[in-house]
Protein backbone atom coordinates (compact mmCIF):
# COMPACT_ATOMS: atom_id res chain seq x y z
CA UNK A 1 0.00 0.00 0.00
CA UNK A 2 1.32 3.41 -0.77
CA UNK A 3 2.47 6.25 1.69
CA UNK A 4 -0.67 8.19 3.17
CA UNK A 5 -2.12 11.24 2.78
CA UNK A 6 -2.46 13.70 5.63
CA UNK A 7 -5.74 15.12 5.84
CA UNK A 8 -6.20 18.13 8.10
CA UNK A 9 -9.59 18.69 9.13
CA UNK A 10 -10.12 15.47 8.31
CA UNK A 11 -14.27 15.16 10.01
CA UNK A 12 -15.96 18.00 9.08
CA UNK A 13 -16.52 19.56 5.77
CA UNK A 14 -14.59 19.49 3.19
CA UNK A 15 -12.11 17.78 4.85
CA UNK A 16 -14.53 14.80 5.87
CA UNK A 17 -15.49 14.42 1.90
CA UNK A 18 -11.71 14.44 1.04
CA UNK A 19 -11.34 11.70 3.49
CA UNK A 20 -14.21 9.76 1.66
CA UNK A 21 -12.99 10.66 -1.58
CA UNK A 22 -9.57 9.06 -0.64
CA UNK A 23 -11.05 5.78 0.88
CA UNK A 24 -13.48 5.25 -2.21
CA UNK A 25 -10.43 5.02 -4.69
CA UNK A 26 -8.41 2.96 -2.10
CA UNK A 27 -6.26 5.26 -0.46
CA UNK A 28 -5.07 5.59 2.63
CA UNK A 29 -5.65 8.45 4.92
CA UNK A 30 -3.99 9.49 8.21
CA UNK A 31 -7.30 11.78 9.29
CA UNK A 32 -5.90 15.01 11.71
CA UNK A 33 -8.51 16.58 13.45
CA UNK A 34 -8.82 17.27 17.61
CA UNK A 35 -11.74 15.02 16.92
CA UNK A 36 -10.46 12.57 15.30
CA UNK A 37 -10.65 9.70 17.68
CA UNK A 38 -15.00 10.15 16.30
CA UNK A 39 -13.72 8.42 13.25
CA UNK A 40 -12.71 4.62 14.01
CA UNK A 41 -9.60 3.18 12.57
CA UNK A 42 -9.78 1.03 9.51
CA UNK A 43 -7.93 -0.55 7.04
CA UNK A 44 -7.53 2.62 5.26
CA UNK A 45 -7.91 5.44 7.64
CA UNK A 46 -5.93 6.29 10.72
CA UNK A 47 -7.57 8.68 12.97
CA UNK A 48 -4.70 11.24 14.90
CA UNK A 49 -5.90 13.57 17.68
CA UNK A 50 -3.89 16.51 17.16
CA UNK A 51 -3.25 20.14 18.00
CA UNK A 52 -2.57 21.83 14.49
CA UNK A 53 -1.41 24.38 16.29
CA UNK A 54 1.36 22.70 17.66
CA UNK A 55 4.38 21.53 15.78
CA UNK A 56 5.40 18.48 17.67
CA UNK A 57 1.53 17.28 16.94
CA UNK A 58 2.35 18.10 12.91
CA UNK A 59 5.60 16.91 13.00
CA UNK A 60 4.20 13.44 14.42
CA UNK A 61 1.38 13.41 12.04
CA UNK A 62 3.75 13.88 8.76
CA UNK A 63 6.10 11.41 9.70
CA UNK A 64 5.66 8.87 6.05
CA UNK A 65 3.11 10.02 4.41
CA UNK A 66 3.18 11.35 0.36
CA UNK A 67 1.24 14.45 0.62
CA UNK A 68 -0.92 16.91 2.77
CA UNK A 69 -4.11 18.24 2.24
CA UNK A 70 -5.33 21.02 4.35
CA UNK A 71 -8.58 21.92 4.81
CA UNK A 72 -9.43 23.40 8.38
CA UNK A 73 -11.97 25.60 8.80
CA UNK A 74 -13.82 27.51 11.32
CA UNK A 75 -16.87 27.82 12.82
CA UNK A 76 -19.27 30.33 11.57
CA UNK A 77 -20.16 32.43 14.33
CA UNK A 78 -21.41 36.33 14.96
CA UNK A 79 -17.95 37.15 17.00
CA UNK A 80 -15.95 36.21 13.42
CA UNK A 81 -17.49 39.85 12.31
CA UNK A 82 -14.70 42.09 14.89
CA UNK A 83 -12.47 39.39 16.48
CA UNK A 84 -9.32 38.92 14.55
CA UNK A 85 -8.45 35.58 13.36
CA UNK A 86 -5.07 33.94 12.94
CA UNK A 87 -5.97 30.19 12.80
CA UNK A 88 -5.28 29.75 9.10
CA UNK A 89 -1.97 31.85 9.27
CA UNK A 90 -0.71 30.54 12.50
CA UNK A 91 -1.46 26.07 11.43
CA UNK A 92 0.02 27.06 8.06
CA UNK A 93 3.13 28.84 9.49
CA UNK A 94 3.75 25.82 11.41
CA UNK A 95 2.72 23.37 8.80
CA UNK A 96 5.47 24.93 6.36
CA UNK A 97 8.14 24.76 8.64
CA UNK A 98 6.95 20.47 9.72
CA UNK A 99 7.11 19.53 5.98
CA UNK A 100 10.73 21.35 5.39
CA UNK A 101 12.32 19.32 8.37
CA UNK A 102 10.06 16.02 7.45
CA UNK A 103 11.18 16.33 3.58
CA UNK A 104 7.60 16.20 2.85
CA UNK A 105 6.61 18.71 -0.87
CA UNK A 106 3.52 18.23 -1.67
CA UNK A 107 0.81 20.95 -0.31
CA UNK A 108 -3.11 21.03 -1.54
CA UNK A 109 -4.36 23.69 0.53
CA UNK A 110 -7.99 25.08 0.67
CA UNK A 111 -8.61 28.45 0.93
CA UNK A 112 -11.72 29.90 -0.39
CA UNK A 113 -12.79 32.31 -3.54
CA UNK A 114 -11.92 36.33 -2.00
CA UNK A 115 -8.65 34.80 -0.90
CA UNK A 116 -5.35 36.22 -2.19
CA UNK A 117 -5.06 37.19 -5.97
CA UNK A 118 -8.54 35.82 -6.78
CA UNK A 119 -10.10 38.93 -4.56
CA UNK A 120 -9.46 41.51 -7.76
CA UNK A 121 -11.68 38.54 -9.83
CA UNK A 122 -14.77 39.52 -7.40
CA UNK A 123 -17.23 42.68 -8.31
CA UNK A 124 -17.63 45.82 -6.22
CA UNK A 125 -21.04 44.19 -4.55
CA UNK A 126 -19.47 40.90 -4.04
CA UNK A 127 -16.31 42.68 -2.70
CA UNK A 128 -18.21 44.77 -0.27
CA UNK A 129 -20.52 42.15 1.05
CA UNK A 130 -17.66 39.56 1.72
CA UNK A 131 -15.64 41.97 3.48
CA UNK A 132 -18.56 43.16 5.71
CA UNK A 133 -19.14 39.56 6.82
CA UNK A 134 -16.04 37.68 5.86
CA UNK A 135 -13.26 40.10 6.43
CA UNK A 136 -11.24 38.58 9.37
CA UNK A 137 -11.13 35.48 8.73
CA UNK A 138 -10.43 36.24 4.60
CA UNK A 139 -7.59 38.86 5.32
CA UNK A 140 -5.90 35.56 7.51
CA UNK A 141 -6.38 33.63 4.58
CA UNK A 142 -4.58 36.21 2.57
CA UNK A 143 -1.55 36.04 5.40
CA UNK A 144 -2.13 31.85 4.52
CA UNK A 145 -1.93 32.15 1.08
CA UNK A 146 1.41 34.30 1.01
CA UNK A 147 3.57 32.39 3.53
CA UNK A 148 2.31 29.61 0.75
CA UNK A 149 3.44 31.33 -1.45
CA UNK A 150 6.88 32.28 -0.56
CA UNK A 151 8.04 28.49 0.56
CA UNK A 152 9.68 26.08 -1.70
CA UNK A 153 7.24 23.36 -1.27
CA UNK A 154 4.85 21.79 -4.23
CA UNK A 155 1.64 23.50 -3.40
CA UNK A 156 -1.44 24.05 -4.96
CA UNK A 157 -3.84 26.47 -3.55
CA UNK A 158 -7.56 25.63 -4.38
CA UNK A 159 -10.73 28.44 -4.22
CA UNK A 160 -13.95 27.05 -3.98
CA UNK A 161 -17.08 29.25 -4.41
CA UNK A 162 -19.67 29.51 -2.52
CA UNK A 163 -20.38 25.65 -0.98
CA UNK A 164 -22.98 23.67 -1.28
CA UNK A 165 -24.02 20.17 0.52
CA UNK A 166 -24.99 18.85 -3.00
CA UNK A 167 -24.48 15.49 -4.58
CA UNK A 168 -20.87 14.71 -5.53
CA UNK A 169 -19.71 15.25 -9.23
CA UNK A 170 -17.13 15.21 -11.43
CA UNK A 171 -19.00 17.56 -13.42
CA UNK A 172 -17.03 20.73 -12.45
CA UNK A 173 -14.75 23.46 -13.34
CA UNK A 174 -11.70 24.15 -12.70
CA UNK A 175 -10.50 27.97 -13.25
CA UNK A 176 -7.02 27.91 -13.54
CA UNK A 177 -6.83 31.57 -15.56
CA UNK A 178 -7.31 34.63 -13.87
CA UNK A 179 -9.56 36.38 -16.57
CA UNK A 180 -11.99 33.54 -16.55
CA UNK A 181 -12.12 33.56 -12.67
CA UNK A 182 -15.63 34.22 -10.75
CA UNK A 183 -18.17 33.34 -8.20
CA UNK A 184 -20.71 30.92 -8.40
CA UNK A 185 -21.83 27.20 -6.04
CA UNK A 186 -20.26 24.20 -5.82
CA UNK A 187 -20.77 21.03 -3.88
CA UNK A 188 -18.08 19.85 -1.26
CA UNK A 189 -17.79 16.76 -2.43
CA UNK A 190 -16.69 18.19 -5.70
CA UNK A 191 -14.38 20.27 -3.94
CA UNK A 192 -12.75 17.10 -2.27
CA UNK A 193 -13.02 15.00 -5.95
CA UNK A 194 -9.96 17.96 -7.17
CA UNK A 195 -8.04 17.54 -3.91
CA UNK A 196 -7.72 14.22 -4.15
CA UNK A 197 -6.89 14.67 -8.00
CA UNK A 198 -4.29 17.01 -7.11
CA UNK A 199 -2.92 14.90 -5.22
CA UNK A 200 -2.80 11.66 -7.36
CA UNK A 201 -2.07 13.61 -10.64
CA UNK A 202 0.28 16.33 -8.95
CA UNK A 203 -2.08 19.13 -10.81
CA UNK A 204 -1.67 23.01 -10.42
CA UNK A 205 1.91 22.25 -8.84
CA UNK A 206 2.99 26.00 -7.20
CA UNK A 207 -0.35 27.73 -8.70
CA UNK A 208 -3.86 28.41 -7.90
CA UNK A 209 -7.17 27.69 -9.19
CA UNK A 210 -11.07 28.50 -8.73
CA UNK A 211 -13.44 25.23 -8.46
CA UNK A 212 -17.06 26.25 -9.60
CA UNK A 213 -20.00 24.60 -11.12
Amino acid sequence: MSAPILIMGATSGIGRCALDEAVRRGLSVRAFARGADSLGATDLVEPFTGDAKKAEDIAEALKGVQAVVYALGITERLAMLWEEETLFSETTAVLLDEMAKAEVSRLVVVTGFGAGRSKSAMSWFEKTGHRAILGKPYADKDRQEALIVESPLDWTIVRPVILTKGPRTEDYRVLREPSTWRNGLIARASVAHYLIDAVEQDLDVRTDVVLAR
